[in-house]
């Protein structure tokens, strides 16, 4: 009991220590909040214990720094008089006053008796003055782009716009401005399905694959319809051209198994070398197990058919009519069922046979199922193709 004491301490102080240096070597790279955090996060439980002093006195000097770092950073920011820093004087203002929100509840702190005295400052008016100086900033510089062609400085102007809802919501008229941008920056994208395969194609999987509504799509920038509405000016046309078909034959292949095994049948009587009945200390005789022999022949049958889709995925620009991209798409599905009899004695077959004996023949899918079913994928493979694809 001893010895394993001695030995969590031991493990104690190994990481006490090992977590102390990495905090010095943050501190002597500059890296104070995360200096900071490391504190923090040790001094939340038994701060006042012997062992926390160095982690105390580290969060002083990290603090120090960091604040003395910022401070310096916002003055040489204000004397370049550009109002483009205005967003970065307010990201450093919140800062300052968010790290000293953070060290607040662990107050008071004391180190051999001491106690560590950290100034705090409020910045409250700071960062009310700079968020509005801020916002000005970027809704100023923003409007200008709402009106280009280009939906690419158009999509800019929306994440500007989303990052003065961020600092300061509500302000102006942002929101509806937020609606524009992301109508005026949106692709539209009409769908048609080619079937060059050669075979049929079965109406639901057709509405199926077309049935964006259910495909859970995650694309802000795009919209996708699989039909022509009047009111839009589509930018690209995807085409989904199913070039190729191809369906097995129906297959059942015959496997034969013969097993034989040595079980217990019943009980008899233990006999000697001489024939005679092996008798216990009462003189009752001794009954062992009765090994048998037993044979079973396994007939399995493994009914197969498959069929593969294959096609591609096309992305044209409907404005200069050139191709844009093209994806391959290809689908498997296959059709397998296992069912047996037997002749002879079952108890010579292995467990995992046995409920192959309680299956019969099924009759196998048609090829209309078949090619929907191979379709599942392709689903799936659209919504990777949409989801990732970026068009511009």
């Amino acid at each position: 009991m001893k010895k394993l004491l001695l030995s969590t301490i031991a493990l104690a102080l190994l990481i006490a220590c090992s977590i102390s240096k990495k905090m010095e070597k943050k501190l002597s790279v500059g890296h104070y909040d995360s200096a900071i955090s490391d504190a923090i996060s040790k001094l939340r439980t038994n701060k006042d214990k012997r062992g926390k002093a160095d982690f105390i006195l580290m969060l002083e000097e990290a603090y120090i720094k960091a604040t003395e770092r910022d401070l310096s950073d916002i003055d040489f920011l204000k004397k370049d008089n550009n109002p483009e820093n205005y967003i970065r004087i307010y990201d450093r203002y919140v800062g300052l006053n968010e790290r000293q929100e953070r060290i607040k509840p662990l107050l008071p702190l004391y180190v051999n008796g001491r106690e560590i005295k950290l100034t705090f400052n409020n910045y409250i008016n700071q960062i009310i003055n700079y968020k509005n100086n801020a916002s000005e900033q970027i809704y100023n510089n923003t409007k200008p782009l709402l009106t280009s062609s280009n939906k690419l400085d158009i999509r800019n102007a929306y994440n500007a716009l989303q990052d003065i809802e961020n600092i300061n919501p509500n302000y102006k008229d942002v929101r509806q401005l937020m609606d524009v941008a992301h109508q005026k920056g949106t692709d539209y994208i009409l769908v048609n399905m080619m079937n060059d395969s050669g075979k049929i194609i079965p109406e639901r999987l057709e509405n199926d694959l077309l049935n964006f509504s259910s495909y859970g799509l995650n694309n802000f920038w795009a919209v996708y319809h699989s039909s022509s509405e009047d009111s839009v000016n589509y930018d690209y046309n995807m085409l989904v051209n199913l070039r190729g078909i191809d369906i097995s034959p129906e297959q059942i292949k015959e496997h034969q198994i013969i097993k034989e095994k040595e079980i217990a049948d019943g009980k008899k009587n233990l006999l000697d070398d001489r024939g005679k009945i092996v008798k216990d200390s009462l003189g009752n005789n001794i009954q062992v197990d009765n090994l048998k022999t037993v044979r079973c022949e396994y007939y399995e049958f493994k009914q197969f058919k498959s069929t593969q889709v294959t096609g591609n995925v096309e992305y044209i620009n409907l404005n200069t009519k050139q191709l844009v991209d093209a994806f391959p798409v290809s689908s498997t599905f296959v059709f397998e069922h296992v069912y047996a009899t037997s002749r002879g004695d079952r108890r010579a077959l292995e467990t995992d046979l046995i409920p192959f004996l309680e299956r019969r023949a099924v009759p196998f899918p048609t090829e209309e199922q078949m090619i929907y079913d191979a379709g599942e994928d392709l689903k799936l493979q659209l919504k990777n193709i949409i989801n990732s694809y970026t068009l511009n």
